[in-house]
């Protein structure tokens, strides 16, 4: 299923996008789409039911905003250098463990909302990554396929970054990952059933239409059920927790001088297969 949630910031409702592309309404069955929801079978049961047997209402798209397709997350754990690809371009040594760090939930926004530049920022990139939203709760698990088993859906992310705030200015890298709007998510979560395999998916992203990153997700050092398995041994995943897992070559900061780094009213557009598009146009804060 791709499940999505549509209206005004704040005031979205969860619906369904079905296979002809039609956009179904979802409130009627269920309040929201969220952790609770997805560790849900039974309710995740209705929903399918209903859409197979053509009982969930149309909605109009036309004028209607897409906001992210997950409510209430709870914590977004970000999987860093986590391509082989990514890490020769940036003259990274491959890490012999994954990489950890965090995006404050309030850091997410639609897949086509404005994404504001930070005050004070000179190195803005672009980072297209796979999603990964948990369904059950995941602590110690003892393999990768525990891992996968454990994943609710996928969507796709963008981890923007200020690469001077992230390594230049002290500290940890939240700095550079935590500003207003640099989190993007969505359009939709394809549950996991419609995702066979993982390591089998292209990211693409580009900037004023010219494409920046093509990778696929077969280059990940640490591939998704490893991930998760990972992360269950330092923290518990509850549903509706979040894993970025990370971005293929071809960002600002793996460019020859002068890197391209992000500027208000540049067109960011960015796709994972199967998982949808995206679009934001930068402002500044």
């Amino acid at each position: 299923m791709k499940l999505l949630r549509v209206g005004t910031a704040g005031r979205e409702r969860p619906a369904l996008l079905d296979p002809d592309g039609t956009l179904r309404d979802l409130s009627g069955l269920v309040m929201d789409i969220d952790g609770t929801l997805l560790a849900d079978e039974h309710a995740l049961g209705r929903i399918r039911s209903a859409a197979e047997a053509g009982d969930l209402p149309a909605l109009d798209a036309t004028g209607l905003r897409t906001g992210p397709p997950l409510a209430r997350i709870g914590k977004i754990v970000c999987i860093g250098l986590n391509y082989h690809d990514h890490a020769r371009e940036t003259g990274a040594e491959p890490p012999s463990e994954p990489v950890i760090f965090f995006k404050a939930p309030d850091t997410v926004v639609g897949p086509d909302d404005t994404v504001l530049v930070p005050r004070g920022s000179v190195k803005t990139d672009w980072e297209v990554e796979l999603a990964v939203v948990i369904g059950r709760t995941a602590r110690y698990l003892e393999s990768a396929e525990d891992g996968l088993a454990h994943v609710a859906g996928y969507a796709v992310a963008h981890d923007v970054s200020e690469r001077e705030f992230q390594i230049e200015r002290g500290g940890t890298w939240d700095k550079g990952k935590n500003c207003e709007t640099f989190n993007p998510l969505g359009p939709w979560l394809v549950t996991a059933d419609e995702v066979p395999d993982p390591q089998n998916l292209s990211l693409r992203l580009w900037v004023n239409g010219e494409l920046k990153q093509d990778g696929t997700t077969a280059e990940q050092i640490f591939p998704v059920g490893e991930v998760v398995r990972y992360v269950s041994q330092f923290m518990t995943l509850y549903p509706g927790d979040v894993i970025n897992t990370g971005t293929p070559a071809g960002v600002a900061m793996g460019h020859p001088e002068p890197k391209p780094y992000l500027r208000a009213g540049d067109v960011v557009e960015l796709e994972v297969t199967g998982l949808g598009r995206q679009r934001q146009v930068l402002a500044q804060a």
